[in-house]
């Protein structure tokens, strides 16, 4: 293994230790940073906008934005740290640290057993470089975000709040350059229909037979405008009753949430084979109350890439609680889960934070809300499942 195969782990072994150093003088490094065009200049700008009084902020924002720039980057951060003068008076802390990859010994190679597949053995025509680029999300519009919005349901209590989930995720993905389509109350089958259709690999001409299509457009929903073509990402966005393992049509028949992701695997044919599918689900899991409990002493090879993914690669699953357990809804103001996800994409994505980071942040900021249900405290703790072969970072655009 390289030199440059093993920066970025020389860099996330010392992620706190150089974040802590850093922190001595945020805008020299932020400036040499830019001077060496390890940042583009609007991610020089987006950090700069930082509140100044967040000093660890900045810093934290800046390491891990060249950590997931690959590592290239990352062996230039470290040369960067090691030979520029102004930054070895500026931060002396960072001579005590190992920063030379070439000093390192190689990650120990782990044995497989008889029964394991051997790397060796795989046909050289299916040995390709390994790959750390972000998903390239050049199509315009980007994708498609489906909402399938379930308020009103046929033998249980209606959802007050979910129409204001809608409206912000509305908002939200049609500002990072997503076409925006939103199907209300469906039943379970109309489900099924519905994410038949949008997983084909048609021009989904046979939408306006769909029941309750409507099209974002002027900052409001309005009637469906015509075929919709996939791009280069996919958002589906499910709002409805569940419970362990499934969400619910207004008729309470179950679909599974392993058969929605079945819908959509990899097939030669698939226009989304390889492409990124983000699926977020706002549904109950179950009725076990998550209670309040105190936390004590919490510290705040080569280049190959094979021609050849599993059919379950490239699916980020972001649920609004883990099974067993409800997901809490205000009636007016929407879902604790769906409003923070909404807060969280408009605040980092200008700064270029990739999803998978955006939704940890969720999953924090969600954790600590607390509410009272039937006379007792509660919490809720979201789960984000992946497996995303890359980085997605999505953008706001301007269409």
């Amino acid at each position: 293994m390289s030199a440059q195969d093993k920066a970025e782990g020389v860099l996330r072994r010392n992620k706190i230790a150089i974040q802590d150093a850093l922190c001595a003088d945020y805008r020299l490094i932020l400036n040499k940073v830019y001077e060496k065009q390890l940042i583009t200049k609007s991610e020089y700008n987006n950090l700069k906008s930082i509140s100044k009084e967040d000093v660890g902020g900045h810093v934290v924002e800046l390491v891990d934005k060249i950590m997931f720039k690959g590592e290239k980057r990352c062996q230039a951060f470290l040369n960067l740290l090691q030979t520029d003068d102004d930054i070895k008076q500026t931060y002396p802390e960072l001579e005590d640290l190992q920063l030379n990859v070439s000093s390192l010994l190689p990650f120990p190679v782990q044995a497989s057993s008889s029964s394991s597949c051997d790397y060796n053995d795989l046909s050289p025509e299916r040995k390709r470089p390994k790959q750390d680029d972000p998903y390239q999300l050049n199509s315009l519009p980007v994708g498609l975000c489906v909402i399938i919005n379930n308020e009103k349901f046929l033998y249980r209590a209606d959802r007050p709040g979910t129409n204001k989930d809608a409206k912000s995720l509305a908002e939200v993905f049609s500002w990072l350059g997503f076409r925006v389509l939103m199907c209300e109350d469906q039943t379970g089958e109309q489900m099924v229909q519905t994410l038949t259709c949008f997983a084909s690999v048609s021009d989904s001409s046979q939408l306006p037979q769909l029941r309750g299509v409507k099209e974002w457009l002027g900052g409001c929903f309005t009637d469906f405008q015509g075929a919709a073509k996939h791009g280069d990402a996919f958002i589906c966005c499910i709002l409805s009753h569940g419970n362990n393992g499934f969400v619910t049509g207004i008729d309470d028949k179950p679909l599974s949430i392993k058969e929605i992701r079945r819908t959509f695997k990899a097939t030669d044919q698939s226009a989304l084979t390889g492409k990124p599918k983000v699926f977020l689900i706002q549904a109950c899991q179950g009725e076990e109350i998550h209670r309040p409990v105190l936390v004590k002493d919490v510290q705040a090879d080569d280049d190959c890439q094979s021609l050849y993914i599993p059919e379950e690669a490239d699916f980020l699953v972001a649920m609004a609680t883990v099974e067993d357990h409800p997901a809490y809804r205000h009636p007016i103001s929407g879902t604790w889960y769906i409003q923070s996800v909404c807060k969280q994409l408009w605040e980092y994505c200008p700064r270029g934070e990739n999803l998978l980071e955006i939704l940890h942040r969720v999953n924090n900021e969600v954790s600590q809300k607390e509410g009272v249900h039937r006379n007792r405290d509660v919490k809720q703790m979201p789960e984000v499942r992946s497996t995303l072969r890359k980085t997605l970072v999505l953008s706001p655009r301007h269409t």
